[in-house]
């Protein structure tokens, strides 16, 4: 049975559709300059995680992955600020409670009073701005929650059609990419941009479609660089490396030989995917639809993944945010697990040079919002770090609410010149922060039990400290055993120490809930 509603149409064409949108953005302009201006005008801040992945989740999981935004409740510390935060389903009070908790220098009751949740009720795996057009008297519910249209802004997590829509229907302009950039942040896209500003990349080729395509990109990639062993082949809307697959060169026929093809044909057919559970036939209609690219997978005696954050401000400026080096793990390990902040200094200046490069080049396009570059730097024995460009994020990520829930936090600010994040009371601040710790042990807590298990054993954030554990996806707690941390330190050794005694916690807690024996590492 489809469960999808019929959309109200917006009954006019595409072309003033995008005209109108563009009309909207244009109030961003002085609502930033308000803003910046650090002063206490009344604003409103329409919250929409909505996900447009190439990936289904549904239940708790998408309810969490919805929740993991959360952090922008911290907004209301601003005394005028009034945040309407949408979700698939109603969040637990005691999760809003716990953030709301969060606040620095803000009585909870107040900013509480200034905070409205919004839900259709709706746990079907479909994207929720999807969920909020389908139902316009839901979409009236929110515009009634705002109290001035011309201080009020969408918040999205990454931007489609659907976001645009949303926006128009609201008569509210949204801080994020307009959806007609979207190609710029496609694999390929990527790729023709580095290429483009002179931004160090591995060899590749892009605009790939089929099967035949990969096996001449990679034939006229080893007539380039015999010496290549693996590459990498990317769907151009793949997340978090699942829509990767690694193919192995290794010990194949010379380049041009008349063996070289059938062997070839023979590695592809034995591609390894990222995600475990795609097929062979699957990954070959999604190239089809949405094109991919084959790079040579860089190798190196030491090698990192670290990520640049950026944005580019309604006033045309390009902002560097902030550097992580990413945990990465999975099959071939291009799966993103969490990071590290900030990234090692040795090589965050290098990185944060290339990512202005393309920073100001999406400026100049007219691209607007936040976004992430991730790279892959490698060095041999004690020389120079050689950073290489791997894709552009035109949208929120994994690093971005770690980051921002302690810059909320903390009031702190990153230099991109020194790669140092540092509190106006002058201490550096680092974290170590999970996508996902996942134990079907942890589905014996409720979310009072988290807190409580924190409390108990000094992880709770510490506001006067500026130190301790923030949870975040506390929702799939109950259905899949998932949670998120961000453990927050006073050196690299601390936050690491802190996140490692957070999960040590938790599983013994579980096991001692559950009467089972302690683990081997606590005995």
């Amino acid at each position: 049975m489809n469960r999808d509603l019929p959309v109200p149409k917006l009954g006019v064409t595409e072309e003033v559709a995008e005209g109108r949108f563009a009309e909207l953005q244009r109030k961003l302009v002085p609502l930033w300059q308000s803003i910046q201006s650090f002063n206490q005008d009344e604003q409103t801040i329409v919250v929409v995680p909505s996900l447009t992945l190439d990936m289904e989740f549904g239940g708790a999981v998408l309810q969490a992955y919805e929740e993991r935004f959360l952090f922008l409740l911290l907004l209301l510390r601003q005394p005028r600020a009034r945040l309407i935060y949408v979700t698939s389903q109603t969040i637990h009070p005691h999760i809003v409670d716990y953030y709301l908790s969060l606040l620095p220098g803000v009585i909870p009751s107040h900013a509480r009073k200034r905070l409205f949740l919004v839900s259709p009720l709706d746990s079907s795996p479909r994207p929720l701005s999807l969920k909020l057009l389908e139902r316009p008297r839901l979409i009236e519910q929110i515009r009634s929650l705002i109290s001035n249209f011309d201080r009020a802004h969408l918040v999205p997590y990454n931007t489609t059609t659907l976001e645009r829509d949303l926006a128009l229907r609201l008569g509210i302009p949204m801080y994020g990419a307009d959806p007609k950039f979207f190609a710029l942040g496609t694999k390929s896209g990527a790729r023709k941009i580095f290429s483009e500003e002179g931004v160090p990349h591995p060899l590749g080729i892009e605009h790939l479609s089929s099967i035949e395509d990969l096996s001449n990109a990679i034939r006229e990639m080893r007539a380039k660089k015999p010496s290549i062993r693996q590459v990498l082949v990317k769907l151009n809307e793949g997340v978090s490396g699942t829509g990767n697959a690694l193919i192995d060169l290794e010990g194949l026929p010379p380049v041009g030989s008349l063996s070289e093809r059938t062997a070839l044909s023979k590695r592809l057919q034995a591609m390894k995917f990222e995600l475990t559970s795609i097929t062979y036939d699957w990954y070959l209609e999604r190239l089809k639809e949405r094109g991919g690219i084959v790079e040579e997978r860089i190798t190196g005696e030491e090698l990192r993944s670290p990520s640049v954050q950026l944005r580019v401000t309604p006033l045309g400026r390009v902002e560097l945010l902030s550097t992580h080096d990413q945990v990465l793990g999975g099959p071939s390990g291009q799966s993103y697990l969490g990071c590290r902040f900030p990234a090692d200094t040795s090589y965050a200046p290098a990185i944060m040079r290339e990512a202005k490069k393309v920073g100001q080049r999406l400026a100049k396009e007219g691209v607007l919002g936040r976004f992430a570059l991730d790279f892959v730097t490698v060095r041999s024995g004690k020389g120079e770090w050689q950073p290489y460009a791997i894709e552009i994020n035109l949208r929120k990520g994994g690093t971005t609410h770690p980051f921002l829930t302690l810059q909320f936090l903390t009031e702190g600010t990153y230099d991109s010149e020194t790669g140092v994040f540092t509190t106006p009371r002058g201490q550096r601040k680092y974290f170590v922060a999970s996508d996902h710790q996942d134990s079907p042990l942890y589905r014996t807590f409720t979310p009072e039990d988290l807190f409580d298990i924190l409390i108990r054993h000094g992880l709770h954030f510490d506001q006067a400290l500026q130190t301790g554990v923030v949870l975040h996806m506390i929702s799939a707690l109950g259905d899949s055993g998932r949670i998120g941390l961000t453990a927050v330190g006073d050196s690299p050794e601390d936050a690491d120490e802190l996140y490692a005694k957070a999960v040590r916690v938790l599983d013994e807690e579980a096991r001692i809930a559950l009467n089972l024996k302690p683990s081997p590492e606590l005995t």
